[in-house]
């Protein structure tokens, strides 16, 4: 698809020229403006074992470790209180935020004790789906998003995946059970299509799954490649062909949403939900700025990507020394900030356009003729009026297309802060 590639030729484009981290020199994150909504994301960055296709800041899991960083982990969530933030909302995202299920309970108790939130999500992996993590939760997370990934043991198998979370049938039975005892509002699984050697018979299995695993949510996120793990996950999964996304998105959305009766409706591009009004994982569409807490953890407040250290030893010095634990940022001008507002609202299927004019001063046109003329011309638009913008069936993948290749940049950003801390994740993936 031409327009695909010319949209992901820009993107990548544009994150080489915007996601260039600099040293952040300040003690601690810029303060709140008057009126403002945040959302606040904390990280948790440990799992029992490492997958080869996550950027995400993450280490092998040892407990004394792991419980010396939620004390600093609740340290940090305390200085945002001091520093006169309020949150709405709260997402905890890993790693494997469930690794300590009674710290990440004191942990949410704790930022729901300071803060105004209303929701709070999490993500677990298929093996937490039991009563000794899911219990000390019941009343405290909202929304639990786990990660399946693929039903097919084949894919498990070669994901390193199948020995420590169990086949495809025992996940799906695991999911079908969480689903029943009706402790979360919503239950999201998280899953990736077009891996290398995925066929379409092996899709339509993953979303024969879905469609009885009794989960609210289910999220499809396109496999993406970041230049830390292409070597390992090319050695496990092989190469990716992109040529085949845009079908198998396709193929998806059909599935999932088509017919009169259709089980599912579009939640964002990639996210679809049974009800309307659910949270979904890119928390980006409902929270243009979010502060975050933990290592590895990305803030964008004030027009600055703020990215806390990804080294462990550091974090924690930060964060005893009453600093935050931000070492790097990335500045946003207007023009980066109208084609992150451009993409994230789009990606959310509505783009508004009088709250784009009041904040950027111009329409949308005016403010990316380039960007508007191209997604008019391509057919990306449903509906446009004077109040807002929607997306077409052909607009919704080319968002997919976008945010792939804006996360690929974003664990770019990751890879440089790792390689900042001294970090080989080749190397802790490999043993």
């Amino acid at each position: 698809m031409l327009s695909e590639r010319m949209l992901s030729f820009a993107v990548q484009a544009m994150n080489g020229h915007y996601l260039k981290m600099k040293p952040w020199e300040e003690d601690r994150l810029p303060r709140p403006r008057p009126g403002k909504t945040y959302m606040l994301y904390a990280h948790v960055p440990f799992c029992i074992s490492l997958c080869p296709y996550c950027s995400f800041n993450r280490f092998p899991f040892e407990e004394g470790k792991a419980r010396k960083y939620f004390l600093e982990l609740r340290d940090e969530i305390r200085m945002l209180s001091d520093e006169g933030y309020d949150f709405e909302s709260m997402y905890i995202g890993g790693g494997t935020p469930t690794i300590l299920a009674d710290e990440l309970a004191e942990t949410v108790s704790l930022a729901k004790s300071l803060f105004s939130i209303r929701d709070v999500s999490a993500e677990t992996n298929p093996n937490h789906l039991n009563p000794a993590v899911l219990d000390p939760l019941r009343g405290l997370v909202d929304r639990m998003s786990v990660g399946v990934q693929s039903f097919d043991d084949g894919l498990l198998r070669r994901m390193c995946r199948y020995e420590k979370y169990g086949s495809g049938a025992e996940i799906l039975e695991r999911l079908q059970e969480t689903a029943a005892l009706g402790i979360f509002k919503t239950l999201n699984a998280d899953m990736i299509f077009n891996y290398p050697t995925q066929t379409e018979e092996m899709l339509r299995y993953d979303l024969e799954q879905i469609l009885k695993c009794g989960c609210s949510q289910v999220t499809f996120y396109p496999l993406m490649v970041s230049p830390a793990v292409r070597g390992t996950l090319t050695k496990a999964l092989g190469k990716v062909d992109y040529s085949r996304e845009r079908e198998m998105y396709e193929f998806i959305c059909g599935m999932l949403t088509g017919g009169p009766n259709a089980p599912f409706r579009f939640g964002s591009a990639w996210t679809f939900s049974r009800t309307e009004g659910t949270m979904i994982d890119e928390y980006v569409v409902d929270y243009e700025e979010y502060a975050a807490a933990g290592s590895g953890g990305m803030s964008f407040l004030d027009g600055k990507y703020l990215v806390n250290t990804f080294s462990l030893d550091r974090y924690g010095a930060q964060i005893r020394s009453g600093c935050s634990g931000v070492s790097g940022y990335v500045e946003f001008n207007k023009r980066d900030a109208m084609r992150y507002r451009f993409m994230m609202q789009l990606f959310g299927l509505r783009l508004d356009k009088k709250q784009w004019l009041k904040d950027f001063g111009c329409s949308v046109a005016a403010g990316l003729p380039a960007e508007y003329l191209f997604m008019k011309t391509a057919g990306a638009f449903g509906h446009e009026d004077e109040n807002e913008i929607t997306l077409s069936a052909k607009g919704r993948y080319l968002l997919v297309a976008m945010m792939r290749q804006f996360f690929v940049g974003v664990n770019s950003v990751r890879d440089e802060a790792r390689k900042e801390a001294g970090i080989d994740l080749a190397q802790m993936i490999n043993g």
